[in-house]
């Protein structure tokens, strides 16, 4: 039987971030969203973000998320902490949002070309999980 792994890779300086709490958040969403797969997150800063974009999907600007599948997922943690205080909550939770958001992603959603099944999964984690509105949620009503 394969083991599956669950890896969450600080390379940002994020002293306040309680890393432990994310890496369990992270193992056990992981478990339900892909369950008998592995995944690995990074969290860096925007410059490796934009880089990041930039190689793999030809764009040069820097996001908060990218998905890589079969398993990996990157976050910007500048991103995550400046839309964490736009919004009023908390860098912990916005990083969630986005380990969400990315795991989704892993499983074959695309928000893009989905006609809002992404959209709906995402809206249903976030209440069960008790996290405050997600990505695709805030794109609409900036919209």
């Amino acid at each position: 039987m394969p083991a599956y792994t669950t890896s969450l890779l600080f390379q940002h300086p994020s002293p306040k971030v309680r890393r432990a709490e994310l890496r369990r958040f992270l193992k056990d969403l992981a478990s339900n969203v892909l369950p008998g797969q592995s995944v690995s997150c990074l969290i860096t800063s925007d410059a490796e973000l934009l880089d990041l974009n930039r190689k793999f999907r030809g764009k040069n600007e820097a996001t908060d998320v990218l998905s890589f599948p079969p398993e990996d997922i990157a976050i910007s943690f500048d991103r995550a902490a400046a839309q964490a205080f736009e919004l009023g909550h908390s860098v912990e939770d916005e990083l969630r949002i986005l380990m969400l958001h990315g795991l989704l992603h892993l499983a074959g959603m695309d928000h893009h070309t989905d006609h809002g099944a992404m959209a709906r999964a995402e809206v249903r984690w976030r209440k069960r999980l008790g996290l405050p509105s997600g990505l695709i949620e805030r794109a609409g009503a900036s919209a």
